[in-house]
């Protein structure tokens, strides 16, 4: 037998993937046992099966980041592996989801990456009051903020040059048109993509798993499926503030070190709220992860 080589998780198909050797050719590949989990971005040791085109990933090397989200027992669910930026995308349509976009935001503060938010679809609509509100208040945050159109390519090479170099996620809700804006930044990627249903204005699944793209400006982005719904997997509710930066920075002046800034006196970041410093929309937010991580605490 070959001896092991280092790859990279490229595709995701349940047990199957399909690996980038360091000398840049792809096989396919399985895992080895049950107990393996790998995910794209991830690097693994893999090896050639005699007498097939198949290799056999065994093992997957010490993880740098982790995106995640809990399973239906309140465990930790990984997504993908080694990623250095996030990505979150709304659009005109469907209708924006922003405490979708907070979690996302919050999974990136939880593993210490940058992200940025894009607004999609600008040549079907600009964005109107509330949504220019809720990108003021990222960009006010800190946030990077870009207003773009995957299909005239408005915008687009502004996000290019904030991935260079970087292995980042696209995430967001289905049907904001995450594919097309990775076939416009990466061209020869072809991702599918579909239109919006015309019954509910919901977008339909169309990226079945996860895909490491290469960019021609360096770099790669993972290409995830789009979601309804989304929520970090965090071990403690202590951490939900931890991902809301603003919170985070007005919780230093608590009266109690474990405020879990509800019910408690003296919360600085109450105080804050009702000063207009916080937004009340983000605090709202924030308690809505905070109730979730709680109740799927209990189930572990």
């Amino acid at each position: 037998m070959m001896p092991e080589e280092q790859a990279t998780v490229v595709a995701t198909y349940s047990r199957r993937m399909r690996l980038r050797l360091q000398d840049g050719r792809e096989v396919s590949a399985r895992i080895k046992g049950k107990r393996l989990k790998p995910v794209c971005g991830d690097r693994v040791r893999a090896e050639p099966i005699d007498g097939e085109r198949d290799w056999l990933i065994t093992a997957v090397e010490e993880r740098r980041s982790l995106l995640t989200r809990p399973n239906t027992r309140g465990d930790p669910e990984a997504l993908a592996a080694n990623i250095e930026h996030l990505t979150v995308v709304a659009a005109p349509k469907p209708v924006p989801d922003w405490f979708v976009v907070d979690r996302y935001l919050s999974a990136a503060e939880s593993i210490g990456i940058p992200a940025a938010v894009v607004y999609n679809k600008i040549d079907l609509a600009e964005p109107d009051g509330v949504v220019q509100k809720n990108l003021d208040e990222y960009r006010r945050i800190g946030y990077d903020v870009i207003a773009l159109s995957a299909r005239t390519g408005s915008g687009v090479a502004e996000l290019a040059r904030a991935l260079i170099g970087k292995t980042g996620i696209i995430v967001g809700q289905s049907g904001v048109g995450k594919s097309s804006l990775i076939n416009k930044m990466a061209p020869g990627a072809q991702q599918k993509t579909a239109e919006l249903s015309p019954k509910v204005a919901a977008g339909r699944h169309t990226t079945v798993n996860s895909v490491l793209l290469s960019l021609p400006g360096g770099g790669a982005i993972i290409d995830s499926p789009g979601v309804r719904d989304y929520a970090p997997a965090l071990e403690d509710p202590a951490e939900v503030a931890r991902g809301y930066r603003e919170i985070a920075a007005a919780a230093l002046d608590c009266r109690f070190h474990n405020c879990r800034h509800h019910h408690e006196p003296n919360c600085a970041v109450k105080a804050a709220v009702s000063a207009g410093t916080i937004s009340r929309r983000r605090y709202a937010s924030y308690l809505r992860l905070l109730k979730l991580t709680e109740s799927l605490d209990q189930l572990r």
